[in-house]
């Protein structure tokens, strides 16, 4: 017994032999058994409390705290308030820490980590310059681990000020100041009694509240006899009350704070409760940097931090210089400092600089990092060099959820939309299982290749996931169902998203106008704007697109102008294309034109081509001739160039000038890209060429296409042989028309389904006049809905009727 009584002893003076969480729950057993071998009962209920703390067993926790007879010993508060931290439960552990305070207890060093990680899990600065305050009464702010978590908190809940060096020798920019100027030499001593008069009515305040809590808790002690764990909601109400006592006397605290600020030029700024004052042009509030100041001792951590923060606000310099700051120091960078930094790199397109870093790593073993390799992937593909981006995730040993994801967002975002579907089933082969990141990246494939049938089925993955409450995956589902032409589901989606933001009221907006639903589209984005939802420029490009397609000039104008003056939105090449757009399509090409010269940045190919193709759709030969010059000046080589002005001059009647361009095309080595168009059928897309006879069920294409056309001819069809841009006789014209690959593909469509199923075409180029009337026909013959998307928009083909209008 004696000896057993001994070995407990030593398990409990050094508890870092226990090893697994079965281990102590037998050494918790042995001290109940023993009665604490020789040790009292609250320190070592403490000790056993500790170690259950360091393998977070939170109910175990929990259960033994509840055991004290008496306030629980400084040694048992801080291992319940570190896991409950630990474990989540953050609301739990500022009630531990408020009781904890209540009853007298002074927190150590070791308590103010867990309590800062809280405080910026739950986003509440308030409580966190509360705990500050805390800090600095104890004298623990010079703490390492105290002063990295205060630096943590405040950069998740506040931004990044400006860099100033971090030796004391000028004064960091702050947006908030307070009661007096600061001298341009601050140091550090000077710095702390700025916090101590920023947080000393914070304190206070705290202080008040405790001492409610106290004389609640002496009463329940009084009563009971025992210490037991109030319920949170009991400590939330007291809180709450105590809040609402507390009124008039804030209200009067901040009447003091304005009244002592005595700097011109400024605005009264409410934080909290805290009333201070913002100087005009200045910067935010550097808590993180005061903080970092005043710490003697500085690790890796520390800088990370300042590095992270400033990289977070798009202060790229300064986290580079901090970098540098950080090696005269004689600290060298981790994997966290790595992954921090190459994203700068990217953002800039900086592969120089970018491969450094990846030596760097991998001199120094930082390579078979999972966040250095999901960063490195992500550095090269925004550098444009997506073969690198992928060697560097092929040879990464351990490739994890957040590997796998950025590779596949990487091939999606980049256009290599098969190699993205590839990875995604690899993935799925590797035993990876998606999160909702995985579907929201590879959506947007499916909606590019329009594969349906398979958008189904990552849908019903989704739904056994219980992804679909999540909104960026429910916003690219939308986004598919919409651009694989079924905007009714689309709509359905959007209605069920419980919380709607931007993006999810965007992806509705641009459902609408691709399918030509003009009114729709504006009639959303306007409730939008009702329900306090702010748009984004996405959001302005999506309402311009529908006014382009539903020929609503004026509305079009609308909206520009309340995007550059109402949001203060500066318009990309984007939005300029639209406006373009929506003037050509309505046939006011000089209106378009001097329009697109009196953009303030440069016309792209894009712009000149998107005014060219209107030329063409009105036969405007002067114009059309002029843009193909604007567009040979950036691009000699253009396609678009050359054959839309070729298109013009045949469509003119000036078979010799087409004929001239044709040949200088053909000299040059510029190649016109061919129509094609697809059709998914049982999970399979069959693709089609104009004029492919290479189908296998060819001869049953060809069957139906001539049985159709022999019935729209008989209900009135007759082909649009203009459009035909070839010099041959009208019989050869015919054929032409009758080889058009949306053709051919609808004919496929049709022998491969039921009677009356919808048939779902895709086609890379826009779809020609007489291809659009001969559709119409085909709809009213056979009874079905026929959706065509074309380059530019959705086609909804029924009963005879284009839901476009002929306006396209």
């Amino acid at each position: 017994m004696k000896k057993s009584s001994e070995t407990l002893k030593i398990l409990l003076t050094n508890p870092s032999v226990i090893r697994t969480s079965s281990q102590v729950k037998q050494l918790h057993a042995h001290v109940i058994k023993l009665r604490g071998g020789g040790i009292p009962f609250p320190q070592s209920t403490a000790i056993i409390l500790s170690i259950y703390s360091n393998f977070n067993l939170l109910q175990e926790c929990l259960s033994l705290f509840n055991t004290f007879c008496s306030p629980p010993p400084s040694k048992a508060w801080r291992s319940i308030i570190k896991c409950c931290a630990s474990n989540g439960n953050f609301e739990e552990s500022v009630a531990f820490f408020k009781k904890m305070r209540a009853l007298g207890k002074s927190p150590d060093k070791n308590v103010f980590p867990s309590m800062l990680k809280t405080c910026a899990h739950l986003r509440d600065l308030r409580f966190g310059e509360a705990v500050h305050a805390c800090v600095i009464r104890l004298g623990l702010e010079t703490d390492l681990f105290t002063g990295n978590a205060l630096m943590n908190m405040y950069a998740r809940l506040e931004s990044l000020g400006a860099r100033k060096v971090f030796d004391g020798g000028s004064e960091p920019k702050r947006l908030f100041e307070f009661d007096r100027d600061v001298n341009g030499n601050e140091n550090s001593i000077i710095i702390m009694q700025d916090f101590r008069q920023t947080f000393e009515g914070l304190d206070n305040e705290v202080d008040i509240l405790n001492n409610d809590v106290r004389n609640e808790l002496d009463h329940s002690s009084a009563k009971k006899g025992v210490f037991k764990q109030e319920s949170m909601s009991d400590l939330m109400n007291l809180h709450s009350e105590k809040q609402s006592k507390n009124v008039d006397q804030k209200t009067i605290l901040n009447k003091i704070v304005k009244n002592q600020l005595d700097y011109s030029g400024g605005e009264i700024v409410d934080v909290g409760s805290l009333t201070l004052r913002r100087k005009k042009g200045s910067f935010p509030t550097d808590s993180v940097k005061k903080v970092f100041e005043i710490m003697p001792v500085r690790d890796v951590v520390s800088w990370n931090t300042i590095i992270g923060g400033h990289v977070q606000n798009g202060r790229y310099k300064e986290a580079l210089l901090a970098m540098k700051d950080m090696g005269k120091e004689n600290l060298k960078p981790d994997s966290y400092t790595l992954s921090t930094i190459l994203p700068i790199f990217a953002q800039y397109v900086d592969i120089m600089k970018g491969k450094e870093i990846h030596g760097y790593a991998i001199r120094h073993g930082f390579d078979k990092d999972v966040f250095i390799g999901s960063s490195l992937v992500d550095m090269y593909a925004n550098c444009m060099q997506l073969e690198d981006s992928y060697k560097v995730f092929k040879q990464s040993p351990h490739k994890d959820s957040v590997s796998w994801n950025s590779m596949i967002a990487v091939c999606v975002q980049n256009g290599r939309f098969d190699d993205g579907l590839k990875l995604f089933r690899e993935m799925l082969m590797a035993n990876i299982e998606p999160v909702a990141v995985s579907f929201s990246s590879i959506m947007p494939a499916c909606a590019h290749l329009t594969t349906l049938c398979l958008g189904k089925q990552l849908h019903a993955c989704i739904i056994r996931r219980s992804f679909d409450d999540n909104v960026f995956v429910s916003s690219s589902l939308m986004d598919m169902y919409a651009k694989c032409g079924n905007i009714r589901i689309a709509r359905w989606i959007f209605d069920n998203i419980k919380v709607k933001d931007t993006v999810s009221w965007t992806a509705m907006i641009m459902g609408y106008a691709l399918h030509g639903h003009a009114h729709d589209a504006i009639l959303f984005f306007e409730k939008m704007e009702i329900q306090g939802i702010v748009p984004n420029s996405r959001s302005f490009l999506a309402v311009l697109t529908a006014c382009s397609h539903g020929g609503l000039v004026d509305e079009g104008w609308k909206y520009f102008k309340k995007m550059t003056e109402n949001y203060a939105i500066r318009p990309s090449i984007e939005h300029y294309a639209a406006i373009t757009d929506l003037l050509g399509r309505a046939g006011r090409l000089d209106e378009a034109y001097r329009f697109v010269i009196d953009m303030d940045i440069d016309p792209t190919e894009a712009i000149w081509s998107t005014l060219l193709s209107a030329c063409r759709v009105h036969k405007h030969v002067e114009l059309a001739e002029k843009v193909a010059k604007e567009i040979l000046i950036i691009n000699p080589r253009s396609v678009s160039a050359y054959v839309l002005l070729s298109n013009v001059y045949v469509v003119a009647g000036r078979w010799k000038d087409g004929e001239r361009l044709r040949k200088g095309m053909r000299k040059r080595g510029v190649k016109k890209a061919g129509g094609w168009s697809w059709v998914e059928v049982r999970t399979k897309v069959h693709v089609f060429g104009s004029g492919d006879e290479r189908h296998p069920d060819y001869v049953k294409i060809n069957k139906v296409l001539q049985d159709l056309t022999e019935q729209m001819e008989v209900e009135g069809y007759v082909p649009d042989t203009n459009v035909v841009l070839q010099d041959v006789d009208d019989e050869q014209k015919r054929y032409v028309l009758f080889g058009h690959s949306e053709r051919l593909a609808i004919a496929f469509g049709v022998i491969c389904s039921p009677d009356g199923t919808t048939v779902r075409v895709t086609k890379n180029l826009r779809v020609c006049v007489d291809c659009h009337t001969a559709i119409k026909y085909m709809s009213r013959i056979l009874n079905r809905e026929i959706i065509v998307r074309d380059i530019v928009r959705f086609h909804h083909f029924k009963d005879g009727k284009c839901s476009c209008g002929d306006y396209w």
